[in-house]
């Protein structure tokens, strides 16, 4: 079980390499599930008799890893992908999008749902990772678009605004079931899992800085972005040796999730900063 358990939150995670261009948020996403899926095997989905069906805290991790890169799929295929709302959909962006909202804990065989093998988590995800990297390649061979205008960021960001939000609700819940000396078996679940989002999110959004330089530039957007990143970092790196519930305010044990929803609250207000500034 040590063999397979492995938690990568490395802040400096980058892809080997982008086309000249390319995306390099769009290459960090697809290298992120290569890593993954290939390099560190997918556990979320093991059956009972491999290693990594005991683990609790890698699947819940890798899970929210890929939820994230699903919602920058979904936005590159919506916004950035295309010229304007009324243009076609690019067809690798919505293959892409479609593959990574397939559930993680799907093995070769679904009982639940049939009889015969199905397409693995596995199996979708490396199909996803391809049509990225195709995306990109006719990206940078000018056969699809990028569009790197303000109000593509601007409706990019609010859609990862709502999803930390989310994230916050989850968490805010859970805290209000906190106990005294911490003990609960769903928090490290639940910490994990945001844990994936937010560094998923920090990779994604430190790339998309550099593909929307420009905006940047002209919006003066980088000193609140940093902020954000920081905020990201910080947040994606937390590394609690045990995940304890402890009450916020308690004088035994800690509060792991009210540290993580400190920092994921942060980098979602100053997000919304972010947003603002670019509606001026």
């Amino acid at each position: 079980m040590i063999i397979v358990h492995k938690i990568n939150d490395d802040p400096d995670f980058k892809s080997a390499s982008t086309p000249i261009g390319g995306s390099s948020a769009v290459s960090v996403a697809a290298a992120l599930i290569d890593r993954e899926v290939n390099t560190n095997s997918w556990v979320a989905n093991d059956p009972f008799f491999m290693p990594g069906y005991l683990l609790d805290n890698m699947p819940h991790y890798q899970q929210g890893i890929i939820y994230a890169i699903s919602r920058f799929a979904v936005e590159m295929t919506d916004q950035i992908g295309r010229s304007r709302g009324s243009s076609e959909v690019d067809k690798d962006l919505d293959k892409a999008s479609g593959l990574l909202k397939y559930p993680g804990t799907t093995w070769i065989f679904d009982f639940s749902t049939s009889m015969v093998p199905t397409a693995s988590s596995e199996s979708q995800y490396r199909s996803a990772q391809r049509s990225l990297l195709a995306y990109n390649q006719r990206l940078a061979s000018g056969e699809t678009k990028f569009e790197r205008r303000a109000d593509n960021l601007q409706a990019t960001l609010l859609r990862f605004t709502a999803d930390l939000g989310s994230s916050s609700a989850v968490i805010d819940d859970h805290l209000a079931k906190a106990g005294q000396w911490g003990i609960d078996t769903e928090a490290d679940d639940i910490f994990y899992s945001a844990k994936g989002r937010l560094y998923a999110y920090y990779l994604i959004l430190r790339d998309l800085g550099k593909d929307f330089e420009s905006v940047n530039a002209n919006k003066e957007l980088s000193p609140s972005w940093l902020l954000m990143l920081d905020s990201l970092r910080q947040a994606s790196t937390l590394d609690p040796l045990v995940v304890v519930n402890g009450k916020p305010d308690g004088l035994v044990g800690p509060s792991h999730l009210a540290a993580l929803g400190f920092y994921l609250l942060r980098a979602r207000t100053q997000l919304r900063e972010i947003i603002n500034i670019l509606q001026k």
